[in-house]
C-alpha cells in the first residue's frame, strides 16, 4: 500500500472508532473525517461530491418530507389501532407480525422507504401498550435488510448483479427467496425470544386497546385522500422508474413536491422535520468511503477475496459470501459490488466456469451484511436519526451487540443453503 491509500484507511479506521466509541457525535465525526480528506487533498473537491449518493439523499427527503404530512392526518394512529387490535393487544405477536411485514415490503420498495412507513405505526403502538418502542424497532430495522435480499428491486447491490449478470427478477426470486424466508422467520422468532422478557403488558391495557376506535384517530381525511393517492403514485413510480429511465429518488422528490403543492402546508414547518444529522451523516461517508475506493483500497480487498480461493468455485463462493458480509457491515456495499463484479466475470472468462453461483453469494453477503453494524446499511442510520429525534437512542454498540450475531447467523444459513444448492 502506497501512503495515500494508507492515509485513506487511517481516516476510515480513525472516523469509526469515534463513531464506535460515541465520545463525539456521529455525524460531527464522519463530518470531521470526510473535511480532513478534503482540507489534506487525498481528494478534491470534485471528486468527493462525485462519491455522493445522490440517489440515497434524494429519497431520503422526499419521503421524509412525505411522511411528515402523512403524519397530520392521523394515518398512523389509525393503522396502529387497527394493529394492535388485529394482534389482540399481545406485543410478542406484533413483534413477528411487524418484523414479517417489514421484510416482504423492503423486497418490493426501498429499505428506507419501508422503514420510515413502519416506525410511525410502531411508535404509537408502543405508546398504547406502554412499552419500550426498541424490540420492536430493531425487530424491523433488521427484517428491512433482509427482505430487500430476496429480489431483483429489493436492494441495489442486487439491480447491479442482475444488470452486469443478465439476471432477471424470476431468476432472483427463484434462487434467493427460498433462503431469505428462512433468514426472516428465523430472526424475527430470535429477536422475539431475546426481548421476550420487555414484551410484557399488562391484561387490563389489551382489554382497553380492543375498546379503542381507530375510525376516530384520522383527524384531516381530505388531507389523508391526497396524501394516500401521492403515496400511491411515489410506490408505482419506485416499480417502474427504471422503465421510464428516473431514478427513484427523482420519484420520491416529485412526489413530496405533488404533495407540498396540493396540501398547502408551509414548507418552513415541514424541513424542521427532516433529519438533517442524518443526511450529513451520509454525505461524509459517502465521501470516507468513496475515497478508499477512487484510491485502490477496496479493489485490493476484491483482489485478495478472489484470489485467496485460487479458482476453486465452491471455495471462491463461501469467500465471497463472508467477505462481502463482514466488509458491507462496515463498508458501503455499492463500491464493493461494483468492485466484485468485473472480477467474478473476469474468473469466468478465464475459468470457463459456470459462475452463477457467485453471483447468488455476492448477493447473500453484500444485502445481509448490512444487519451487521448501525452503518451497514442506509436504513439502519436512518432508524438511529429518526429514534434518537422522538427520544430514543440506539448506539452504535447496541446495534451490533443485537445485529452482529444476527447476521452471523444469517450467513451460516446462506453457507449451507449454497453448499446444499447451488455448489452440488
Amino acid at each position: 500500500m502506497n501512503f495515500i491509500q494508507i492515509a485513506s484507511v487511517a481516516v476510515f479506521v480513525i472516523t469509526f472508532i469515534f463513531i464506535i466509541s460515541e465520545k463525539i457525535n456521529r455525524t460531527v465525526a464522519a463530518m470531521v473525517g470526510a473535511m480532513f480528506l478534503l482540507i489534506v487533498r487525498i481528494i478534491d473537491q470534485r471528486a468527493a461530491t462525485r462519491f455522493i449518493d445522490y440517489t440515497t439523499i434524494g429519497v431520503l427527503v422526499g419521503m421524509m418530507i412525505v411522511i411528515a404530512i402523512i403524519k397530520r392526518t392521523g394515518l398512523f394512529q389509525y393503522l396502529a389501532i387497527k394493529a394492535a387490535k388485529f394482534a389482540k393487544g399481545d406485543p410478542m405477536r406484533i413483534i413477528v407480525m411487524f418484523g414479517i411485514m417489514t421484510g416482504i415490503i423492503s423486497a418490493f420498495l426501498d429499505n428506507v422507504t419501508t422503514i420510515l412507513l413502519m416506525i410511525p405505526v410502531t411508535l404509537v403502538i408502543a405508546k398504547m401498550l406502554n412499552l419500550n418502542p426498541i424490540p420492536f424497532i430493531m425487530s424491523e430495522v433488521l427484517s428491512s435488510n433482509i427482505g430487500g435480499t430476496a429480489t431483483l428491486i429489493g436492494d441495489p447491490p442486487n439491480i447491479m448483479i442482475g444488470s452486469e449478470a443478465g439476471l432477471g427478477f424470476l431468476d432472483f426470486i427463484v434462487n434467493l427467496t427460498p433462503v431469505v424466508i428462512v433468514i426472516l422467520i428465523s430472526t424475527v422468532y430470535i429477536i422475539r425470544y431475546i426481548y421476550r422478557n420487555e414484551l410484557k403488558v399488562d391484561e387490563g391495557l389489551k382489554k382497553h386497546i380492543m375498546g379503542l376506535d381507530e375510525e376516530s384517530a384520522i383527524v384531516d381525511k381530505v388531507l389523508l385522500i391526497k396524501s394516500l393517492i401521492v403515496l400511491f403514485l411515489i410506490i408505482l413510480g419506485f416499480f417502474l422508474h427504471e422503465q421510464f429511465g428516473y431514478e427513484s429518488s427523482t420519484v420520491a422528490l416529485a412526489g413530496a413536491t405533488l404533495l407540498l403543492l396540493i396540501s398547502g402546508i408551509e414548507i418552513d414547518e415541514l424541513l424542521v422535520e427532516i433529519e438533517w444529522p442524518t443526511i450529513f451523516f451520509f454525505i461524509s461517508l459517502f465521501i470516507i468511503v468513496g475515497t478508499l475506493n477512487e484510491v485502490g483500497v477496496i479493489t485490493m480487498l476484491a483482489k485478495l477475496v478472489v484470489g485467496i480461493t485460487k479458482g476453486n468455485l465452491m471455495l471462491t463462493g463461501i469467500v465471497i459470501l463472508w467477505a462481502s458480509a463482514i466488509l458491507s457491515a462496515f463498508l458501503d456495499n455499492i463500491p464493493f459490488v461494483a468492485t466484485m463484479i468485473p472480477l467474478i466475470k473476469g474468473l469466468g472468462a478465464i475459468s470457463g466456469m459456470d459462475i452463477t453461483p457467485l453471483w447468488w453469494a455476492l448477493s447473500l453477503g453484500a444485502c445481509l451484511g448490512g444487519n451487521g453494524t448501525l452503518v451497514g446499511a442506509s436504513a439502519n442510520v436512518v432508524t438511529a436519526g429518526v429514534m434518537e429525534k422522538e427520544g430514543y437512542r440506539i448506539t452504535f454498540k447496541d446495534f451490533t451487540k443485537l445485529g452482529f450475531p444476527l447476521m452471523i447467523i444469517s450467513i451460516i444459513i446462506s453457507t449451507v443453503y449454497l453448499l446444499i444448492f447451488k455448489f452440488r
